[in-house]
């Protein structure tokens, strides 16, 4: 713990070293006299009367000057919305840069206008809404400052309309206060516009965003003061039911078809302007989108997003803590199992803050017992809480419990817990960010050496990036309801997995060099280092990787690296999965070349290469990605992906060519139907599977979904199994 407190006195005086200060820009917010109607058309006298934010500046492809493209925002509200209307002028001749009809588009590679929401203006959580020129909606939450962007997973209720005129085209947009989480009687909120003219090549912003940061980055925004400061949004209550029906058949153990329904869904309550609870019963989560599948030619787990709608919306407040391969809690480990899905019987999350500087967040949920995989009824529980301290930086703690249920009472020797703290730093400028935590595991063993620590800082600037990282976690810290993949190893003598404590250090650096003319748009060195150690400090994988990076002017990247490597394997392993004889346990050094190109995203047709030869322990491998995507403007995406891998090893090793291939076909027959088939060959799994669901959105937020799903054995592609699932969604608010 004094480790931890240098840690936060450390990070604490930096705050004060490296904050700036920045003027923002001001829009006054006046309350409209009269009803907005949400057609395109600006006729409204309230329009007329509302201020203008304009003079947009770029910030891409510089950030030095005022944009091009010429964009006009008026806001205004009234007793149950927001209303924001843009004139989108366009100036230069031919086709918008379109994905397709579906919502939540991708804003980078996409001609749209959006507004970023930090209600309580606190440069830590807010909201984002775009529309693209075909009235096509996006959006998503604003977590951990916008750094990296927007997570358009969340879905809510707003309306917008989009018509063009001669030269230009007007978006208009109703954003209820019931869709956001504010406070009421806060008079200032933060806000930005942003601009994405891809014809142009050209993006900006309202208030100024530097060309090194996320266009959504909350640190940015501007103030949007009100007149008269929004009331709570008063009952708001949602209801969403579901239907279910499926049919089934396991052909490869000729078993009988089976059929079935079901029936479930979710409840939000409102239980103020910033507080919200949500309740489950029986989800079913069927027609989220199949994961894509990866090839695994490590020693460790992989690792798989969460898509879920219930663990979506403040997922940030629960599963920031720790790193990316530390992580006290990952909502997936909760009603999924080896890939198979355990029933959760109900849940139930308030989450929010409760003042402008505290965030609260408690979980609860239980799982059914699941016979065939011998699991035990669980009870999960989750409480976290973040408070803004020294500016823009918070402190946060957490606390998660599994908790195993026999005969209807807690098991009380059946649990794992952790006790976590993490300091997060960021400064005015967001040019400095940092993070140091300590988390405790509790188990009824008690064991030692049960605890991990770590520590994070980052400087980013336009020409000069830095990191520092170091980890450390402990062999007995084993949080089940986290993700933790390295310190459990494979010992193929004993089948079975050990745990070993190790220490993670990582930095990198990176200077950009920007032409004052030409294609290229930047270019620079970078040098990247991962490497690991045991407990004694013994280094067991050491990784050395210079690289040189080429960003045009057209959004091409060109990249060139070189890895020098070092594995010590602990056992022995094989490495190629393939099943024939492993590697012995020893030292492997060993180097090899990658170079990667990814083509001009605007362009109809579009891919990404990327080829790594050299070193393979005391083998050779080449390793070969490709993905090609041709978009035909607006209702169809076309796109392929393989990778395959070549594996050389010496004498009486097995060789492997391991191949992933997935075709990709979305259709867009309207702004509220879609279809998309998604086919996934991998041969390192053996299995061939096709997803196909058709979604149709038949009212806001109310969803028809029949997913077909069917997996084959390779080569002979003799069929396995089969499914066909109808689900409802229905959206109710009262």
């Amino acid at each position: 713990m004094k480790r931890l407190a240098s840690y936060i006195l450390l990070a604490s005086w930096s705050f004060g070293l490296f904050a700036e200060n920045k003027e923002q820009p001001t829009l006054l917010i006046k309350r409209a006299a009269g009803s907005i109607i949400i057609d395109g058309e600006l006729r409204e006298t309230d329009w007329q009367n509302a201020e203008v934010a304009e003079n947009f500046f770029k910030s891409f492809p510089d950030d030095t000057s005022y944009a091009e493209t010429l964009t006009k925002v008026r806001v205004t509200y009234d007793e149950h919305n927001i209303y924001i209307a843009a004139e989108c002028y366009d100036e230069v001749k031919g086709d918008y840069v379109i994905q397709s009809l579906k919502r939540d588009f991708s804003f980078p590679v996409s001609d749209a206008f959006a507004v970023f929401l930090d209600p309580f203006n606190d440069h830590l959580n807010g909201f984002s809404f775009a529309v693209n020129p075909l009235g096509v909606q996006r959006e998503g939450l604003v977590e951990g400052g916008g750094g990296f962007g927007v997570t358009t997973s969340w879905d809510n209720k707003w309306s917008s309309e989009v018509k063009h005129y001669d030269g230009y085209w007007v978006v208009e947009m109703s954003i209820p206060y019931k869709t956001i989480r504010y406070k009421e009687g806060t008079s200032t909120w933060g806000i930005n516009f942003a601009r994405n003219d891809l014809k142009r090549n050209e993006r900006s912003a309202w208030s100024p965003v530097p060309i090194n940061f996320n266009i959504a980055s909350l640190a940015f925004t501007g103030q949007m003061k009100w007149d008269t400061p929004p009331a709570k949004a008063g009952a708001n209550i949602t209801v969403i039911p579901y239907a279910i029906g499926n049919t089934s058949r396991d052909i490869d153990n000729k078993e009988e078809i089976e059929t079935g329904g079901n029936i479930g869904g979710d409840i939000k309550i409102a239980v103020s302007s910033s507080l919200n609870l949500d309740l489950t019963i029986n989800p079913d989560f069927s027609q989220v989108e199949v994961d894509r599948q990866q090839t695994n030619l490590t020693r460790f787990s992989l690792f798989f997003p969460e898509k879920r709608q219930f663990f979506i919306e403040n997922s940030d407040l629960f599963g920031d803590f720790g790193f990316r391969q530390i992580r006290p809690f990952f909502s997936r480990n909760i009603g999924l199992y080896q890939g198979q899905q355990i029933p959760i019987i109900a849940g139930a999350r308030l989450s929010g803050k409760i003042n402008k500087k505290t965030r609260i967040g408690v979980m609860n949920l239980q799982t059914a017992a699941d016979t065939p995989l011998d699991l035990k009824s669980q009870n999960y529980g989750v409480l976290a809480i973040q408070r803004t301290v020294l500016g823009d930086s918070y402190l946060a703690g957490i606390f998660v419990n599994r908790q195993a249920i026999e005969n209807n009472e807690f098991s009380p020797n059946d649990y794992n817990r952790v006790l976590g703290v993490d300091f997060n730093l960021v400064t005015k400028s967001n040019k400095w960010r940092g993070k140091v935590f300590y988390h405790q595991g509790l188990t009824s063993e008690n064991l030692p050496n049960s605890y991990t620590h770590a520590s994070w800082l980052m400087f980013n600037s336009k020409r000069f990036f830095a990191m520092w990282n170091h980890e450390y976690a402990g062999e007995n810290y084993q949080p089940e309801v986290g993700f933790v993949p390295r310190n459990q190893q494979y010992n193929s003598e004993t089948e079975s997995f050990e745990s070993v404590s190790y220490y993670r250090l990582e930095p990198m650096f990176e200077y950009k060099i920007y032409p004052k003319g030409g294609p290229i748009n930047y270019h620079g060195p970078a040098l990247y280092i991962n490497n690991y150690y045991n407990i004694n400090l013994e280094p067991t994988d050491l990784f050395f990787m210079p690289n040189y990076k080429i960003n045009f002017q057209n959004t091409s990247v060109l990249e060139v690296h070189y890895h020098d490597v070092f594995t010590k394997l602990n056992y022995d392993f094989d490495v190629t999965y393939s099943g024939g004889a492993p590697l012995p346990a020893g030292n492997y050094y060993y180097r090899n070349f990658l170079i990667k190109f990814e083509s001009n995203t605007r362009k109809k047709l579009s891919g990404k290469l990327k080829a790594n030869y050299g070193g393979f322990y005391s083998g050779t491998k080449l390793t070969t990605i490709g993905d090609i995507s041709y978009r035909q403007q607006p209702w169809g995406i076309f796109s392929m992906n393989v990778e395959q891998n070549e594996i050389h090893l010496p004498d009486s090793f097995p060789d492997a060519s391991i191949w992933l291939v997935g075709p990709k076909i979305e259709v867009s027959f309207t702004r509220s139907m879609f279809f998309t088939t998604f086919i996934q060959y991998n041969t390192q799994q053996e299995n061939v599977n096709i997803n196909s669901r058709f979604q149709w959105r038949f009212k806001p937020m109310s969803d028809l979904y029949i997913v077909y799903t069917e997996n084959y054995l390779p080569p002979t592609f003799d069929v396995k199994n089969r499914a066909l699932v109808v689900k409802l969604i229905y959206w109710l608010g009262l």
